[in-house]
């Protein structure tokens, strides 16, 4: 992808052990296919290591994804890759619930570590 996404500003974390759960129930991005609006719930679990996600920062994270042509899958896939990126969670959700278009809603969930390609399939 052709787009550089900003850095999310950390703060120290001072706990062990507890879990924060950030969402954004108006977030929208732009279906690169059809150049319609999607809109959507993106939703950060996650317990933190030795830094804590700054908020202000991580909205305006999020906000660049507002004129952002990508896939919901993708969005949800990159919010994972910087928040890790960024304070190096001991583990992180990032959950989109995206509104119905054309009949059909998603819901994407990607998870930090990444689970082995084993454990992700579903079992027959």
């Amino acid at each position: 992808m052709d787009f550089t996404f900003p850095e999310i500003e950390t703060w120290p974390n001072q706990f062990p052990g507890y879990e924060i759960l950030v969402d954004d129930p108006e977030f929208t991005s732009v279906c690169p296919k059809t150049g319609l609006p999607d809109f959507g719930i993106v939703t950060l679990r996650y317990t933190p290591r030795e830094r804590c996600l700054e908020l202000k920062s991580y909205k305006e994270y999020l906000f660049c994804y507002r004129n952002l042509g990508i896939f919901q899958e993708n969005v949800v896939n990159q919010v994972l890759e910087d928040v890790v990126k960024a304070c190096d969670p001991v583990w992180a959700v990032v959950k989109g619930d995206f509104r119905p278009r054309g009949g059909i809603s998603t819901t994407i969930e990607a998870r930090w570590p990444r689970p082995k390609l084993e454990a992700a399939e579903p079992s027959k």
